[in-house]
């Protein structure tokens, strides 16, 4: 690479692990944050749902204006929002305001992932100069989810929860600055329409079943308006699909779903990233709000996953190599479910949960990070090289939305457990603890239904392999 490919790989990858940062640093700081502003614990996935809604649910229309308007504009505005956004959180004097500020940094979020993921494929040619710099975005979106973890626990301890929003400003603002001075606009070539039946159809079903789940976990399942929000996200998406295998241009290509690669692959991206999120918002509830843990010492933890992550991300592509990314990506999400199960043992005593929390988390990360290399390489194996970009689109969709929707999915279900455990006399920190251990059984039974899915949906497709 040249120098000035260098500093715009350097660039783009400095985006998208702000943005990694942004969905993990505030996960050890939640329950100082909610005794600061006053919120109860069955509002605290909010601080989360309210990033993760706006950023998956606009994704795939922020890409397409980017097409249309230039990929480099729609870049710098949406990092002006997201920093102006990350001030707002900082400053908040109230839930509502918080909330407002997360909202906005997700509306960012769904702006800077699809563009800064296009401009870097349009920077770099296809063939190993774009593969490289594909997995070096990679490896640091990983990075930056683990090292968000244990900054948020250090930034939380010494100066404050605040403190984790103000670092996500300042940061922004150093990647704002940079980017007009490297970037050069880009446009689709053939400057595509909107399809807009398939982008209000999408995005109001991802929205509308976001919010029906996240409702749930403060409300419960039984309230008529939960029930009809659901229904309507549904409704809405399969409308979608609909929509979308009658466009001249759609959002998403059906055709391109019905490879079996790109299917199976892209439906265990998105369990895996759901699956692991959620476990990394309900152990962090578990060391503070059970074992009282302090968020120094709740980042300390997840600082063992880093380390375990980026071995495995070492470790990753020789396995692939020698196995085939098909056996590969089975091997990582049976480990992640059979180590995430192994978190049911989980109890009320420190040293034994202590212990039991470090290895769960660590070695479900290994797993965890080889299905994540491994989907990437499956999903997009097998794809002509002029619909290699729609296929890395789906990578990237399959990413946000898994990690939109995990999180609100189980958390709805612990808060419902919880919540019954509380009114049939149950201690706190015991009725925390069920409600916990119910999401994480869940959590592993889903990886492992969909591990066997993949299996059967792979078995006659000639494994992807890389050298």
């Amino acid at each position: 690479m040249t120098r000035r490919a260098q500093l715009i790989l350097l660039l783009l990858c400095g985006a998208q692990f702000i943005i990694a940062l942004d969905f993990s640093i505030l996960n050890v700081a939640l329950p100082v944050l909610g005794r600061d502003l006053g919120m109860d614990q069955a509002d605290l996935q909010w601080a989360v749902t309210a990033f993760a809604l706006p950023s998956g649910g606009f994704l795939l229309l922020s890409g397409r204006i980017a097409d249309l308007f230039g990929r480099r504009r729609l870049f710098l505005i949406g990092l002006g929002l997201f920093t102006a956004a990350s001030v707002l959180a900082a400053l908040a004097w109230s839930p509502a305001v918080f909330l407002a500020g997360r909202a906005l940094q997700g509306l960012g979020a769904a702006v800077i992932v699809p563009t800064g993921m296009s401009l870097l494929t349009t920077t770099f040619a296809e063939g190993p100069q774009r593969a490289r710099a594909l997995g070096i975005s990679g490896t640091v979106l990983s990075m930056g989810f683990t090292i968000g973890m244990v900054l948020g626990g250090v930034l939380t301890d010494a100066l404050g929860w605040r403190s984790t929003m103000g670092l996500l400003s300042v940061a922004g603002v150093a990647v704002l600055v940079g980017a007009p001075l490297l970037l050069a606009e880009s446009r689709h070539p053939e400057r595509p329409r909107i399809d807009v039946p398939g982008a209000v159809t999408v995005t109001g079903g991802l929205l509308s079943l976001i919010y029906g789940l996240s409702t749930a976990a403060e409300q419960g399942f039984g309230r008529p308006d939960v029930l009809v929000t659901l229904l309507a996200g549904v409704g809405l998406l399969a409308a979608f699909v609909v929509v979308e295998s009658r466009a001249a241009q759609p959002l998403v290509s059906l055709p391109m779903l019905r490879r079996r690669t790109v299917a199976w692959g892209n439906l265990a991206g998105l369990t895996t990233f759901a699956m692991m999120s959620t476990v990394v918002f309900l152990l962090t509830l578990y060391l503070q709000e059970v074992l009282r843990l302090s968020p120094f010492h709740t980042g300390l933890v997840f600082g063992v996953q880093g380390v375990v992550s980026a071995f495995a991300g070492l470790v990753a592509p020789k396995v692939i190599g020698r196995f085939g990314a098909h056996r590969t990506l089975l091997t990582g999400l049976l480990i992640q479910a059979g180590f995430t199960a192994a978190l049911l043992g989980l109890g009320t005593g420190t040293g034994t949960g202590l212990w039991l929390a470090l290895t769960g988390v660590a070695l479900g990360s290994l797993g965890h990070l080889w299905a994540i290399i491994s989907y990437g390489v499956t999903a997009t194996s097998g794809v002509p090289d002029a619909e290699q970009g729609l296929a890395t689109g789906l990578v990237t969709s399959s990413q946000q939305v898994g990690i939109t929707l995990g999180i609100p999915l189980l958390s709805a279900v612990a808060s419902a457990h919880i919540a019954g455990l509380r009114a049939d006399g149950s201690g706190f920190a015991q009725a925390t603890l069920g409600g916990i251990k119910l999401a994480l059984g869940l959590d592993a039974a889903l990886l492992a239904v969909v591990a066997l899915l993949v299996a059967a949906g792979l078995r006659t497709v000639r494994p992807a392999r890389r050298g």
